[in-house]
């Protein structure tokens, strides 16, 4: 078994274009059958805030590989200068079942955020003729990590980001080790960030929903936290994707919310694998900003860890464990 910590992740290096076409190969097994993904338990206990998810599944393509990812999700560590997400993925041979790796630490959680956000965003943004404006609410690390992904990927598209955070956190320290090719200044307010924007991220560990006013229509609304929107900021949505209705419409998403208060259901959606093959003609109304919610599919999590793990394999990176 090989064992990689975020040293070796680093030491690798993160390739956004390989990774978005990564995600959508298995993106397009997950919507054939290709793939086993079981819906993912959680362990709650103590804090309600508080939970660890298990993540297993088996992907076919574009590399072949059956895992499982352990995160735990504790918010109040941030409170303690602690991470808020911790986990560990464990790779299986999927012939004979033997672990042939692991990946230990968060960083590769958020490579695989920032990964599917940019694998669905180059696609929505592919005929926009202007530079797009950027508004990104929470700065942690993987709100730090879609900008690195934004510099990696669209760095030529965006003519800036304005970022908030309801914590003092200095912008030049935050960005450390980012490239540095879009300009990005720090909004005072969560309202300087979203109104205006083309794209909105939001990253954060809000204890309570915070957004009450709808985003321009033709905003692109990027919901990595899932549970920032007041349901009057989402009465103008045009398009709503999700990576999963099964896995999005629970655990007081917002989605959740839409289904229960205004009677969204899953035909009113779109697919991941619906709009990374779409016209984007067809994929953004006019009447309304279009909405990403995502979940988060384990076979995201187990395909992002292969890819590295054969990497490490290549390089000679990692740690052999007996």
């Amino acid at each position: 078994m090989i064992y990689l910590n975020e040293r070796d992740i680093e030491g690798i290096g993160i390739d956004w274009p390989a990774l978005a076409g990564l995600i959508g190969e298995a993106v397009a097994a997950y919507a054939a059958g290709e793939c086993a993904q079981p819906i993912k338990p959680y362990l709650k206990y103590g804090d309600e805030s508080n939970r660890i998810i298990a993540m297993p599944a088996f992907v076919s393509r574009p590399v072949r590989a059956a895992g499982l990812k352990w995160i735990a999700s504790f918010p109040g560590n941030i409170e303690n200068g602690l991470p808020r997400a911790n986990s560990v993925t464990i790779l299986n041979d999927p012939d004979t079942g033997i672990p042939v790796a692991m990946v230990q630490g968060s960083l590769i959680s958020a490579i695989r955020t920032a990964a599917v956000s940019g694998a669905l965003l180059r696609k929505l943004v592919a005929d926009r003729k202007q530079p797009l404006r950027v508004g990104l609410i929470g700065m942690g690390p993987i709100g730090r990590m879609h900008v690195h992904m934004l510099n990696g990927l669209l760095g030529g598209r965006i003519s800036g980001i304005s970022v908030f955070d309801r914590r003092d956190v200095e912008v030049k320290e935050w960005l450390k080790g980012v490239p540095a090719v879009i300009p990005v200044v720090k909004a005072a307010s969560w309202q300087e960030a979203y109104r205006g924007a083309d794209v909105v991220f939001t990253c954060t560990a809000a204890p309570e929903r915070y957004i009450d006013e709808p985003a321009k229509p033709d905003a692109i609304l990027m919901h990595v936290s899932l549970r920032d929107y007041q349901l009057e900021a989402l009465a103008n949505v045009g398009t709503i994707i999700v990576d999963s209705w099964e896995e999005i419409c629970r655990a007081d998403t917002d989605t959740e919310r839409l289904h229960v208060h205004a009677g969204l259901q899953a035909d009113d959606t779109l697919t991941l694998a619906d709009a990374l093959t779409l016209p984007p003609e067809q994929i953004i109304r006019p009447s309304g900003p279009t909405l990403f919610t995502p979940m988060g599919l384990a076979i995201f999590d187990v395909a992002v860890a292969a890819h590295y793990a054969a990497a490490a394999e290549r390089l000679g990176v990692g740690l052999r464990l007996e």
